[in-house]
């Protein structure tokens, strides 16, 4: 028995809500080896929210992790991110950096509305 082939492009989870449960669930699903690097940010960001007395470390933590995610749920989008990230690595004209910066800022933009719903 064989399913559907997965494209690139198709997402492989959809968007989860933004709450640490559900995003630990999807980065596990996406992204096992970051399951620490979330758990630590998760606690920098209670511990911080518990010493400032507001949410807001608690939001970025949210944020970026919903953003993540976003990216990670179509690869073809994850990869071309990879290659944008290791190319402004490389990159010593300042107008090359330019354009990747921009490539690099709409991939985030897009993740960001996506979890904006």
């Amino acid at each position: 028995m064989t399913g559907q082939p997965v494209t690139s492009s198709a997402p492989l989870i959809a968007i989860p809500a933004l709450t640490p449960a559900a995003l630990r669930s999807a980065v596990a699903h996406l992204a096992p080896a970051q399951l620490s690097a979330f758990a630590e940010h998760l606690d920098r960001a209670v511990e911080q929210a518990a010493a400032q007395s507001t949410i807001t470390p608690l939001h970025a933590f949210l944020q970026y992790w919903g953003e993540f995610v976003a990216i990670q749920r179509r690869p073809d989008r994850a990869a071309r991110l990879r290659r944008l990230e290791a190319a402004a690595d490389e990159a010593t004209a300042t107008d090359e950096l330019a354009l990747l910066g921009t490539e690099i800022q709409q991939i985030l933009a897009e993740a960001q509305r996506e979890i904006a719903g």
